[in-house]
């Protein structure tokens, strides 16, 4: 494959937020690109006006961005194909239908919105084709000259493919083969709409065209279209692209695409940024406000269709784009895994030092109204790093380095506290005052002592302190506990401990 010629794009519609399968397909675009030392770009196609949505074009940039998603040319950055936006386009258009007219290989259509109603009441499975056409009112049925008189009078028109009667069609497909098709199945689909804007198809191959377009790599949505695709590429004369139709992101349980309604139903994004619609104000979550880091995310997106052929599961975007493949995507659909996907965000998070944990943890310390040191934050990092999947996560488990407890679990103290608790732990709280040095190595030392001497059982004294100076039965080991938040204040905690369970 020649390196500098190849050039692929991804083409959303501006017509709402980005949803994860479409970041996907720019992932793997980009990927592709970066591999062949090829161009990737952005155009966006808001040929459709009345799907349009205020702020998505905004939202796509954003959300592509933070990815770590880079563009060569595109709507935001411009380049020598420009613009790159198809309602900027407008104007080219026109003169591309008017070539498949005048070659037969399209023609004007005046059906009414009635009359079209009309043919599906008639017949429920009515598809304007090569069996219906002769028989509507259109430039194929009427003669030329009244053609010429109703265009003239500003009569509204589409313009549709003249399909083929009998043909096959074969799209040749990166990822599933040869496909074939028979033309006699497909409708005559609008090229050009009244309003003077093309429709997707149409737009869409001669944008590829253009902009010199070498792979369309796509969702496999766009595989019923591929065959009219194809057809107006023949039509025109022009060298087709290479097609890869991606496969779908199904819903964890694997029955039918991943949707919005099943992040709200199971709790998890499906937005790579949080969406604010902008009719009704509703919110939708995003990857990014959940706690997730890019990193973690691109690269639990390119494992779900991709499979790299070994045991690596991590993978940094350099190494994403050496050993990423279009035949290694799957063709059948890839379950998502919310559970992995979190997984994936603890890998990442494992692999940041104390020092970045800490910085992104001190905001979240700050507007809990918590002021501590960066050294006494960072310890406390350290003791529950193992446990977390997000940075937000070390606030839930470990919070008691910051506060001492309000309540106490009264199911662990059901089961840990006997009457001969208060005793133990007023007595193992006198040992602790005649303590000069308070670190973890001395406090393990004097609770062996301790047990040894008063032949009490680890679990009599342990579960009660634990209950005093976390509220339950969670946290990292006693003694790490006990070190950082200092002799006074575990003092302290094992006295008010005591008065209220008391109590």
């Amino acid at each position: 494959m020649s390196g500098e010629a190849i050039r692929v794009r991804f083409a959303p519609s501006p017509t709402g937020p980005l949803h994860i399968g479409g970041v996907r397909t720019a992932l793997y675009n980009f990927l592709f690109a970066r591999q062949h030392n090829g161009k990737f770009i952005l155009r966006i196609e808001d040929t459709d006006r009345n799907r349009f949505v205020p702020g998505a074009e905004e939202y796509i940039i954003k959300s592509l961005s933070w990815c770590g998603i880079q563009f060569d040319e595109g709507v935001h950055l411009g380049g020598p194909f420009g613009p790159y936006r198809q309602s900027d386009r407008k104007h080219l258009y026109k003169q591309y239908i008017d070539i498949l007219v005048e070659n037969e290989h399209a023609y004007y259509a005046f059906d009414s919105h009635d009359d079209l109603e009309e043919a599906h009441e008639k017949n429920p499975n009515f598809q304007y084709d090569a069996l219906s056409r002769m028989k509507m009112c259109n430039s194929l049925t009427l003669p030329k000259e009244e053609v010429k008189r109703r265009i003239a009078a500003g009569e509204p028109y589409v313009v549709r493919a003249l399909i083929p009667i009998d043909i096959v069609i074969r799209v040749n497909d990166l990822i599933r083969g040869e496909v074939e098709v028979e033309s006699k199945t497909l409708d005559d689909k609008v090229l050009f709409k009244s309003d003077g804007m093309p429709t997707y198809h149409l737009a869409n191959i001669v944008d590829d065209h253009l902009m010199e377009i070498t792979h369309v790599i796509r969702g496999e949505e766009w595989l019923p279209s591929a065959p009219l695709h194809v057809l107006l590429y023949e039509f025109f004369g022009w060298e087709k692209p290479q097609f890869a139709h991606l496969p779908l992101l199904l819903r964890p349980d694997g029955n039918g695409k991943l949707s919005k309604r099943d992040g709200d139903r199971l709790g998890f994004p499906v937005y790579p940024l949080e969406w604010t619609d902008p009719k009704t104000g509703e919110k939708s979550m995003g990857y990014r406000e959940s706690g997730y880091y890019p990193e973690a995310f691109i690269n639990m997106l390119a494992l779900l269709g991709w499979n790299p052929g070994t045991e690596q599961e991590i993978f940094s975007l350099d190494e994403l784009i050496d050993a990423f493949s279009l035949e290694r995507v799957g063709k059948s659909g890839s379950r998502f895994d919310p559970e992995k996907a979190k997984w994936f965000n603890q890998q990442y998070l494992r692999k940041r030092s104390d020092d970045e944990l800490t910085q992104e943890f001190i905001p979240i310390l700050k507007n809990l109204g918590v002021d501590c040191s960066w050294e006494y934050v960072k310890e406390s990092i350290h003791l529950v790093r193992e446990r977390v999947s997000f940075v937000k996560e070390i606030w839930d488990q470990g919070w008691f380095f910051f506060k001492p407890p309000e309540k106490y679990d009264e199911e662990v103290i059901k089961k840990r506290w006997k009457p001969e608790t208060s005793q133990i732990l007023q007595k193992f709280s006198d040992t602790l005052l005649h303590l000069d040095t308070f670190d973890q190595v001395h406090l393990d030392e004097t609770i062996q002592n301790f047990l040894q001497e008063n032949a009490v059982e680890m679990g009599a004294l342990m579960s009660p302190l634990r209950i005093c100076l976390t509220g339950g039965a969670i946290g990292p080991h006693l003694t790490e506990i006990m070190a950082l938040i200092g002799k006074e204040e575990t003092l302290h905690r094992i006295e008010t401990a005591l008065k209220k369970i008391n109590h």
